[in-house]
């Protein structure tokens, strides 16, 4: 079993903002493990805030030891050795296995979402981000929205009404709103749930502190729209926890350390009666695949990194009515430009 990889600095088409941070670009490591002939691809979207970069990667590549992975896979087994190098880096650890789940279908000549018991049929369909800005670049960004029959809008600021009125001005496709734990006061959050139900806004992530789950239980037994737990659910122990705080939960292979843990959080939260959102950091089409390879599984999908970067190393998977298209190549289906 051979393990390459390489850095890769991934473009955002805008200047990105949230609640309480910006950025222009994604560190991104491109992952590469070959065996038997076949070649397996995956990705690490390093967001600033989860507090990976090129040296963490690094730090944590040098320690792997690929003849670790024998085949057949044991992913639970292969996600208990990465973790026992060292605890966190879960966007690094998604990278390896991502890649090993498309070796995986190559060598057994299936595809990801045959493996994981997913039915093209149930795709849901994948939301347009627009990040916080200027009035006027709102509007040029829902102008932008390749045929995305959802916007999701990030929130968190005082001027939250005023970007929800600007992108009303111009669309009036169903929202999804992202706050990005940027709300603090409860009877404020409250009066706002109710103004953007009016809005057509179907559902709200991480509204306030992800170390706050009375508020954020207290907000979701009075909400009229379901409450989405984001930062707050990263890998599977975080599902349990969100019962009773959240109406559900949004997975990312980046927190959840790749499409092995991701699908047993969505098994987890069926079993607990949570609703399930599927979402991404800034990523490529690699790492898009893997996660529309579950989204069947799931409620919601908020898949659109693609859309949202300018140097996208593969091509753009096939996007029709406002759905990702499963195709039915070995493994993730990646194609190379």
């Amino acid at each position: 079993m051979k393990l390459t990889y390489q850095p890769f600095e991934l473009l955002l088409r805008h200047t990105f903002t949230i609640a309480k941070f910006s950025r222009t670009s994604t560190p991104v490591m491109l992952i590469k493990v070959e065996h038997e002939g076949q070649t397996g691809y995956g990705e690490a979207s390093m967001v600033p805030y989860m507090g990976e970069s090129y040296e963490t990667a690094n730090a944590f590549l040098k320690k792997v030891d690929a003849n670790q992975f024998k085949y057949p896979f044991d992913f639970e087994a292969i996600i208990a050795y990465l973790d026992s190098i060292a605890p966190g880096n879960p966007a690094i650890k998604a990278g390896i296995d991502i890649a090993l789940h498309d070796l995986d279908g190559k060598l057994q000549q299936k595809t990801c979402w045959q493996i994981l018991g997913s039915d093209p049929a149930k795709m849901p369909l994948t939301s347009f981000t627009i990040g916080i800005d200027t009035p006027e670049v709102i509007v040029q960004k829902v102008k932008e929205n390749p045929d995305c029959k959802i916007i999701k809008v990030k929130l968190g600021r005082d001027s939250d009404k005023e970007l929800i009125r600007t992108i009303r001005s111009v669309t009036d496709l169903p929202l999804f709103v992202d706050a990005n734990q940027g709300w603090t006061d409860l009877e404020k959050s409250l009066d706002m749930c109710h103004w953007l139900h009016e809005q057509g806004v179907l559902l709200i992530e991480q509204p306030m502190l992800k170390t706050d789950p009375d508020s954020n239980a207290w907000l979701t037994e009075r909400s009229p729209i379901p409450l989405i737990g984001d930062e707050a659910v990263q890998r599977l122990p975080d599902v349990e926890k969100a019962k009773g705080i959240y109406h559900g939960i949004n997975i990312k292979l980046m927190k959840s350390a790749g499409m092995y843990e991701a699908h047993q959080m969505i098994l987890r939260a069926r079993e607990l009666g949570l609703k399930v959102m599927i979402g991404c950091m800034s990523e490529t089409s690699c790492a898009t695949l893997a996660a529309a390879a579950l989204a069947p599984q799931c409620d919601w999908a908020d898949l659109d990194g693609p859309f949202l970067t300018s140097n996208n190393p593969y091509q753009l998977p096939e996007f029709v009515e406002g759905k990702w298209v499963l195709n039915y190549e070995p493994g993730l289906g990646l194609k190379n430009n």
